[in-house]
């Protein structure tokens, strides 16, 4: 198409944008059509933002509480000649042996599941509130609500590994004071002990396998660190990222956003075909004024893309317009805190959002795609209008 082709279809979708008198009702539908674009955009980008919101609120809630890196060493390896080779490492900030195992915490009277976690030195950083001190048992603070418990009682720890007395085997008991609590996470499927290692090896035993919980200075240096480590440490070693720690929860985000986004499309969809309809309205009332054109000289790729031009404009306006309102609604929304949450239920006591412009722009490009695609259907049409025909009526 010549440069005064393109200038005119330009010219010819600016005019039947602009409303007059006679085709007020037409125009009126137009609006509509782009209003419904706007409103599906505003609708995904506020649905996105939410959702990235709160899916970042629940990876720093369980990444804050997963290692960097974690290394399982096999049956009679010495985890301090490993923990050594490691920490030599410059991503390392700390590595530190741990020892796991399922056991029941007892006291008041009662009995609770947890997951028995021995540790060297110091509190692991996985327990929040308790980090960093002197080792002794800690629980959750749940937990220890539950049972009654205070910092300095009695608590008795229950091993299922079996050891043998007068009366055949028997679950293996460890009673310790309770040194303090942690801040337990609502995201925990089972409560966790605190204890260390060498009473956790009395109740689990010394030949269970031992892990090392590396700490580095960010995740991505971690996912460098853990292809360098791969052919260095012990044979039987097996190493596992942060990411691949978490990868069930990772997967599932990752299908609620696109369920989502497919799900909060089809309101854009619907708006698209609106437009389409608005369109082949436009065509139908302006029949005869094509025919003129037609039968002036104007062949039918110039009005095809005159029809193409006048949907990218509707559904352009609708789309740009619709992204504002969505990201300045979320914003605002964001801000204000206004959208408050139940206390105590969920991580978060607001609906947090979060406006990411990869998800803006993949919002609008999905948008101008459908407009895109309908408006190419109707101008179809019209390129196949005869011209005789449309001065007839």
């Amino acid at each position: 198409m010549s440069g005064a082709a393109t200038r005119f279809a330009w010219s010819l979708a600016l005019r039947w944008l602009r409303s007059t008198r006679k085709d007020a009702f037409t125009s009126f539908l137009s609006a509509v059509a782009a209003g419904g674009i706007g409103l599906g955009v505003a609708a995904l980008v506020l649905a996105l933002a939410a959702l990235d919101g709160m899916q970042r609120k629940l990876r720093h809630e369980i990444l804050s509480r997963t290692p960097s890196l974690e290394v399982a060493l096999a049956p009679g390896v010495d985890p301090l000649e490993v923990e050594a080779r490691i920490g030599r490492e410059p991503e390392v900030a700390a590595v530190q042996t741990v020892l796991r195992g399922r056991g029941w915490v007892v006291g008041g009277g009662s009995a609770l599941p947890v997951e028995l976690v021995g540790h060297a030195g110091a509190v692991p950083a996985s327990f929040p509130g308790a980090a960093g001190g002197a080792p002794g048992l800690y629980l959750a603070d749940a937990t220890a609500a539950r049972l009654g418990l205070a910092a300095g009682e009695v608590v008795t720890l229950v091993a299922p590994r079996p050891t043998l007395t007068p009366l055949g085997p028997q679950p293996r008991t460890l009673s310790m004071r309770l040194a303090g609590v942690y801040r337990a996470a609502r995201t925990d499927e089972v409560a966790q002990a605190a204890l260390p290692i060498e009473r956790a090896e009395i109740l689990l035993g010394a030949d269970r396998t031992r892990v090392l919980q590396v700490s580095t200075g960010d995740l991505d240096s971690a996912l460098v660190l853990a292809d360098r480590l791969a052919g260095e440490l012990p044979a039987g070693a097996r190493i596992a990222t942060w990411r691949d720690l978490n990868r069930p929860l990772f997967f599932a985000l990752r299908l609620e956003r696109t369920v989502l986004f497919a799900a909060v499309s089809l309101v854009v969809a619907v708006a698209a075909f609106a437009l389409f309809s608005d369109l082949s309205l436009v065509a139908a009332t302006k029949r005869r004024e094509l025919g003129v054109l037609a039968a002036l000289g104007t062949d039918g790729p110039t009005l095809r893309a005159a029809f193409l031009r006048l949907g990218l404009l509707l559904g352009g306006l609708g789309t740009l317009g619709g992204a504002a309102l969505g990201v300045a609604a979320a914003l605002l929304l964001d801000r204000t805190r206004a959208l408050s949450l139940p206390a105590g239920v969920l991580l978060f006591d607001y609906l947090p959002f979060e406006v990411r412009a990869g998800d803006v722009a993949a919002v609008v490009a999905t948008a101008l795609a459908l407009a895109a695609a309908c408006s190419a259907l109707a101008a179809d049409r019209v390129a196949r209008l005869d011209p005789v025909a449309a001065l007839r009526r």
